[in-house]
């Protein structure tokens, strides 16, 4: 385990979920860095690990990277855990595993939980690819279009959602896919977990009928069908739209529209 970073997966909620290698990595490391030192405590006690542990979290992250490789180069071995899952999926990691690769140091995954892995396995939609998102913005407008430039992929979409929000982000979803399926997974591995079903309306429906919605989630859309493919040339495309009176930058972003192309894609293809 000389110099080495090893990117830990813990348990998203069911303190059994973690692997065999996990437990052994956190045992022999020399130092456990982690979202919260607290929550990763409780993992700890559990298994009966004692060892030193610093918090790496978004607000130092950039600090304390340049501390961890320290301590790497020196040749100690170091295991990087988030609060639940896989690190670095919507968590805090990259700047610490990018440093340690320009610095030549070995980096090693330990897979395990990850709560996109399992709602999509357990959704009942389309696995042959997906695309995970992240978290949504905050904002309705910034949502919306978030929802508009994804709606074309022809792939399952897959999104990590607060609570407080999801009455909101499936209000807005409606607006932009409202015929597509959707799914919620909420409380993976945990004593209330559940999958929720339907479209963006009907879901949205279901919970307001509730006094209200706790728990970690995450939100599935299911992918779009393959749109009729349309061989008219490019330009000629953009051309019909013009003598009907459209302007030529309109009209590029009406056929990148219809296409799932880009507009710059668009315009570099009829210059």
């Amino acid at each position: 385990m000389h110099k080495t970073l090893y990117i830990v997966s813990t348990p998203i909620g069911n303190l059994e979920d973690i692997t065999l290698r996990a437990l052994r990595v956190l045992k022999e490391a020399d130092l456990i860095a982690c979202e919260d030192t607290r929550q990763t405590r409780k993992l700890l006690d559990h298994y009966g690990i004692a060892k030193p542990v610093t918090s790496y979290h978004d607000h130092n992250e950039a600090a304390r990277a340049a501390e961890l490789i320290e301590r790497l180069e020196r040749g100690e071995s170091i295991a990087l855990v988030s609060d639940a899952g896989t690190p670095l999926i919507s968590d805090p990691g990259y700047r610490l595993v990018a440093a340690a690769v320009l610095a030549g140091i070995t980096v090693v995954p330990i897979p395990g939980p990850s709560a996109v892995m399992g709602a999509l396995a357990a959704a009942g939609l389309a696995t042959d690819s997906f695309r995970f998102c992240g978290f949504l913005p905050p904002k309705t407008s910034q949502r919306q279009k978030v929802f508009e430039e994804l709606k074309h992929e022809t792939c399952t979409l897959v999104f990590y959602e607060a609570p407080h929000r999801i009455l909101e982000t499936l209000e807005d979803l409606a607006a932009v896919m409202p015929e597509r399926p959707v799914v919620i997974a909420r409380e993976l591995t945990k004593l209330h977990e559940e999958f929720l079903r339907g479209t963006a309306v009907e879901l949205r429906a279901a919970l307001s009928a509730r006094q209200s919605v706790k728990g970690e989630i995450t939100l599935l859309i299911g992918k779009a069908e393959h749109a009729e493919l349309d061989d008219t040339p490019i330009e000629d495309a953009i051309q019909a739209l013009e003598s009907s009176g459209v302007s030529r930058m309109d009209a590029i972003k009406q056929v990148a529209k219809a296409r799932g192309m880009s507009k710059r894609n668009v315009y570099k293809l009829t210059v």
